[in-house]
């Protein structure tokens, strides 16, 4: 007998070939690169965007709310538990179109198109500069780089290890997310290989 989850995980596996990864106390669903759905053992989410928002507002979906010790992130994934159920034609339609928005979405922050830094999720225009004065001039060299390289980088040129928080900063903006969803094995996995390369 199968569980909720893996029931959800079968219907979004008809929307192509994708890669799964644990995020967010369930498991996020990629596709090409492009995180667009997160499969709970209770519910299933997906990825909002442009027009998609105002639909799965209309339809009743509520966002994600991931629970971390004192603090709760709401992120923009929609709650579609119930369509699924009860329109899964609809359910359907709105699957292919956040996967369609997280694609291009994707796509446009990884090409020369998106200049700016500070459009990237944590990013704001002081740590735009920051990041800039220590050599790293746009989004597809941060990409490039990596949260771990970007750090580094900006480490050396203050003369000085920085918050880590920085880090974590720099490591949702690579992943696409708030940094305060980065689940802890990430964090410590991270802080590792900063430590190998370190030493």
């Amino acid at each position: 007998m199968t569980s909720l989850k893996d029931d959800y995980l079968n219907y979004l596996n008809k929307f192509g070939e994708q890669e799964k990864r644990s995020m967010f106390g369930g498991t996020g669903v990629f596709i090409d690169g492009a995180m667009f759905a997160i499969v709970t053992p209770a519910s299933m989410y997906i990825r909002g965007g442009e027009k998609l928002d105002p639909q799965l507002v209309k339809l009743g979906c509520s966002k994600f709310k991931h629970i971390k010790k004192s603090k709760t992130a709401t992120v923009n994934y929609y709650e579609i538990r119930e369509l699924f159920e009860k329109d899964p034609q609809t359910c359907s339609e709105l699957v292919a179109k956040s996967i369609e928005f997280s694609c291009k979405d994707k796509a446009y922050k990884q090409s020369g198109a998106n200049k700016r830094l500070r459009d990237l999720p944590n990013m704001r225009l002081t740590l735009e500069r920051m990041v800039k004065k220590a050599g790293v001039l746009d989004v597809a060299a941060f990409l490039e780089l990596g949260a771990l390289n970007v750090y580094r980088k900006v480490c050396e040129h203050n003369g000085q290890e920085l918050d880590r928080k920085l880090l974590w900063i720099f490591a949702g903006a690579v992943e696409g997310c708030h940094w305060q969803l980065l689940t802890d094995d990430f964090k410590e996995n991270l802080l590792e290989q900063y430590h190998c390369v370190a030493n």
